[in-house]
């Protein structure tokens, strides 16, 4: 899985009630749901995030209530990929279930700034900030992993045959 977009930076303990705001969790729609997505932390982000743009955060991001909306918003944000320096365990894991792929890298993420072009290959566990030219090793997911991200999530990976 290869992964080419700029840089939009968080800092620590982004939490799910700012991705996004429980107000909003009386629709499934997701385009509706998306168009609130990091609104309370960051009013511009609608306005500004473009397809494959990467989103880069602090620790622990995705904490606070357990919902897989706030992955689901990224997703549907058209942010290809979310690096930190941590993930909320629960976050994490309903990530990968909506086939949002992340990445942790701490190293990347103090050296990454707002803006920086990134290109990641999440297959090898590479990511390189074209703007500076620093490249960043990461733990690349097992295979079964990279199949649920690759099909999408978890539910169209088992339609697909490729989980049992």
């Amino acid at each position: 899985m290869n992964f080419d977009g700029k840089v939009i930076k968080y800092g620590d303990n982004v939490d799910t009630d700012v991705i996004i705001p429980a107000r909003y969790l009386n629709t499934i729609d997701k385009k509706e749901l998306a168009s609130h997505c990091m609104e309370d932390l960051d009013p511009t982000f609608v306005k500004r995030v473009v397809p494959g743009d990467i989103m880069v955060a602090g620790y622990n991001f995705g904490c606070g209530s357990s919902r897989e909306h706030a992955p689901l918003v990224i997703k549907e944000s058209a942010v290809s990929v979310v690096i930190a320096k941590s993930f909320a365990r629960i976050f994490y894991r309903n990530a990968i279930n909506i086939g949002l792929p992340i990445v942790e890298c701490p190293e990347a993420v103090d050296e990454i700034s707002e803006g920086d072009v990134l290109s990641c290959d999440l297959s090898a566990g590479i990511i390189t900030n074209t703007t500076t030219g620093k490249q960043y090793k990461t733990e690349p997911f097992p295979a079964f992993i990279n199949s649920i991200i690759e099909a999408g999530g978890l539910i169209e990976a088992i339609k697909q045959g490729k989980i049992k």
